[in-house]
């Protein structure tokens, strides 16, 4: 049992806490009210409305084409799911990347028409001015380094990385946790590195392909639960097989339609 499951509701200071007294955190991705709901009940301490929903729930190739306009919608949703889980919006490609003075006006944006209780953002030391500004606007910032989605057309494509060496990783974890950053997600890294720049920083660290050293993990909705088979990444566990069970659901509905034995007397309203 969790030290934290009696917590009506999770705030950002809890985070810090959690990781003093070596807790992990719990964290998946949410992209509709439903969902919220089940995550929010299950007990998850933080929910991203991430930028992967432009994959798993419009069918884009990657996260890049997401608008702002869609994760506010999506985010809006999850808001109304949620009444324990701490709240994180995932900026997308190019609402931050302009200028500071223009990510400022869309992050409070975000913020005010979603409900989200803070913002994510990719990218190292060289985003550590604008966190810096955001948070002096008290907005609350989840950093993301390592391997960064909206950033694959420069990498290379989705990469492992850390395999370098882990120096550069702790210097931008450390310039982002001076900036201000609550906690910061490390995707894709070798394991040793992510457990060095977890040891590093006092702030969480939130794994996702990065290994058990992280102080939390995130997973994407549809991947743990079987919802989503296009690719499969090596980091996923899935833990249950949800599509399986709903394409059956829909064809014994099929069959029953076709046979007439759907809608039956129990099912229809009768004089």
């Amino acid at each position: 049992m969790s030290k934290h499951s009696e917590i009506k509701k999770i705030t950002v200071n809890h985070f810090a806490k959690m990781k003093q007294e070596n807790e992990k955190i719990t964290c998946l991705t949410a992209y509709d009210y439903t969902s919220a709901m089940i995550l929010d009940e299950a007990g998850i301490e933080l929910v991203l409305v991430g930028d992967s929903l432009g994959v798993v729930m419009n069918g884009y190739e990657n996260t890049i084409p997401v608008t702002l306009d869609e994760v506010i919608y999506h985010t809006k949703a999850v808001k109304r799911g949620l009444k324990r889980s701490f709240l994180v919006l995932d900026m997308p490609f190019g609402t931050y990347h302009e200028s500071e003075e223009k990510a400022l006006t869309n992050c409070i944006r975000a913020i005010k028409e979603s409900g989200a209780e803070a913002v994510k953002i990719e990218g190292g030391a060289e985003k550590a001015p604008l966190v810096k500004k955001l948070v002096n606007s008290g907005i609350n910032v989840m950093g993301h380094i390592g391997l960064m989605p909206q950033s694959i057309h420069t990498m290379g494509g989705f990469k492992v990385q850390g395999r370098d060496g882990v120096e550069k990783y702790i210097e931008d974890a450390k310039a982002l946790e001076e900036a201000g950053i609550f906690s910061l997600v490390l995707e894709g890294l070798v394991a040793d590195v992510a457990t060095s720049v977890t040891k590093a920083v006092d702030i969480p660290t939130i794994g996702i392909g990065a290994g058990k050293g992280c102080d939390g993990q995130i997973l994407v909705f549809h991947d743990v639960f079987g919802l989503f088979d296009d690719f499969i990444p090596k980091f996923v566990k899935r833990y249950a097989d949800a599509k399986t069970e709903l394409v059956k659901a829909a064809q014994d509905y099929i069959g029953d339609v076709k046979s007439s034995v759907f809608p039956d007397d129990k099912h229809s309203y009768l004089r």
